[in-house]
């Protein structure tokens, strides 16, 4: 599977997403139409990412999102109470999303190198389509608050316990070496991270999302294949 094809695969329709938030909470948001709702909720997401990116969710004022979406201050209260209601939101959706289409991309493949395999390329995918997402997440995780805090750990253990699990019906079956899965998992999660965490790196050396993704399967069945001689024991 290459990129290309992820895409129109997934159907990553941003309408479809911000209707979900709007389902999801609709009784705390103000706006009385849904098509007006999902607009203004897409300006707002675009907005917080690029903004936060750029200088932190902390340090962004209500005064800059106002500027940065278009909206008025008085408008943005229409969608969410406070700055740290914003910022649950932004999370949960972006792992609402990513747990989805990692479910739909394993969907009916049971051999384990596939399944690994695939599980890689949706993942690096997926982080190249939701970049400004995974990467706010990763560096706004900090500033949630308890509970949502728990929930990005659980979501988190929740990608490496999908790898680990592939990586145990390999072994069972003789495919996989044997090894910590959960160790292992924990590494493969970490090289897919850097791609969306240090891309400047892969831009500057002209490195395509193909070839990373590529790249970080065949590093991950090298370490993780049994050889023959082990796997026909």
């Amino acid at each position: 599977m290459r990129y290309a094809k992820f895409l129109q695969a997934a159907k990553l329709d941003q309408a479809a997403i911000y209707q979900e938030i709007v389902d999801q909470h609709r009784d705390s948001i103000k706006a009385k139409k849904d098509q007006t709702a999902v607009k203004n909720l897409e300006l707002i997401f675009e907005a917080t990412l690029e903004v936060s990116n750029r200088k932190g969710f902390t340090a962004m004022t209500m005064r800059d999102l106002s500027k940065a979406s278009g909206l008025s201050m008085g408008a943005l209260y229409d969608y969410f109470a406070s700055k740290e209601e914003l910022l649950a939101m932004v999370q949960r959706t972006g792992r609402a999303v990513t747990s989805r289409l990692l479910k739909q991309g394993l969907a009916g493949i049971e051999d384990p190198v596939e399944r690994l395999t695939q599980a890689i390329r949706t993942h690096v995918f997926l982080s190249e389509a939701m970049r400004p997402w995974f990467f706010f997440s990763y560096m706004e995780a900090r500033h949630l608050g308890d509970q949502e805090k728990e929930r990005a750990k659980k979501s988190e253990m929740s990608v490496e316990s999908m790898f680990a699990g592939i990586l145990r019906q390999g072994q069972a079956a003789g495919v996989f070496k044997k090894s910590d899965p959960l160790l292992t998992a924990a590494v493969i999660k970490a090289m897919v991270q850097d791609w969306y965490l240090k891309r400047w790196k892969y831009v500057k050396r002209r490195v395509s999302v193909n070839r990373y993704a590529d790249q970080v399967r065949d590093m991950a069945l090298s370490f993780c294949l049994a050889d023959k001689s082990e796997a026909s024991v």
